[in-house]
């Protein structure tokens, strides 16, 4: 079966060019979608430092250059559709948008993680831009948990589920695919998402949560079930996972934003029919993407 990964890093945990492709091969894994990270450097918790190549290579944008993804793409073309968001704060965001696209093929506006309200001017000025140009936007949302003055995981992105719900009524015409803790906490009707990021693997999810009544709702809304955010949250209720990925086969994409097989795994342990796998693992992900 094709299988694409709509989230993944160029030079992410160590991974070059050589070991990355090898991987692919390892898992079967056909194309992936390459994404930047761009943002201050004062945004981002010292945590990431050894796992993103912006120190090393002197990036003066953000952890992860699009320039990484442009060197890839150009080395494997047909094993990576690059993806770029910019710091919609910039002023010539919109315009670095255009740019990406037309001159270096970018495809996805995606990883959009900055420390911002999501609904602010300039990001729904740069996501109305992005549905011109039929880029899908893939968004970090994560929530605040901090501790101690100098807790690195104080960090919060994008705002709440109520931000996310404002940007999907102000861009109708922009695809949205949801990532991160503060995204997949709410697949639960329950008050999880102001306690932790990552709920137990034993916690049954109840029904009703604003995930679900998001997608519902909005056609322009899909899902990233990449990274632990992801898989652990369908993974702590395998039988609401495969009730969800049912009712949501066509909105739904295969993703990893990691280097390991867990999500793979977790998918054919459910075992779907084949007519939905095909839809999760490539199907899904071509129709975002126009070339």
């Amino acid at each position: 079966m094709k299988i694409i990964d709509a989230h993944n890093h160029p030079d992410w945990h160590g991974h070059d060019l050589e070991k990355f492709i090898a991987n692919m091969d390892r898992y079967g894994i056909e194309q992936t979608w390459l994404l930047n990270w761009e943002c201050p450097e004062h945004e981002y918790a010292t945590s990431y430092r050894h796992i993103v190549p912006a120190s090393l290579l002197g990036s003066q944008t953000g952890p992860i250059p699009f320039s990484r993804c442009v060197s890839y793409k150009e080395r494997a073309p047909e094993r990576f559709i690059p993806g770029y968001c910019p710091d919609p704060r910039l002023p010539d965001a919109c315009a670095r948008l255009r740019a990406a696209h037309e001159i270096y093929g970018a495809r996805v506006c995606g990883e959009f993680k900055c420390r911002m309200m999501y609904d602010s001017p300039d990001a729904l000025r740069m996501f109305k831009v992005a549905g011109e140009l039929k880029m899908p936007v893939i968004f970090h949302l994560q929530y605040s948990f901090q501790r101690t003055d100098n807790d690195p995981w104080s960090e919060w992105w994008g705002g709440t589920i109520d931000t996310l719900e404002r940007v999907l009524q102000a861009c109708p015409e922009t695809i949205f695919l949801g990532h991160a803790p503060g995204f997949w906490i709410h697949i639960s009707n329950d008050d999880l998402w102001s306690k932790t990021n990552y709920p137990s693997a034993d916690t049954k999810v109840i029904p009703g949560g604003r995930t679900v009544e998001l997608l519902r709702k909005y056609s322009n809304f899909y899902c990233d079930m990449s990274a632990g955010s992801g898989r652990l949250a369908l993974q702590r209720d395998p039988e609401f996972a495969i009730n969800f990925l049912t009712e949501f086969q066509d909105r739904v994409v295969y993703a990893r934003d990691y280097f390991d097989n867990t999500h793979q795994e977790f998918l054919d342990s459910l075992e779907l029919p084949e007519t939905i796998l095909h839809k999760l693992y490539h199907k899904n992900a071509e129709k975002l993407v126009v070339e």
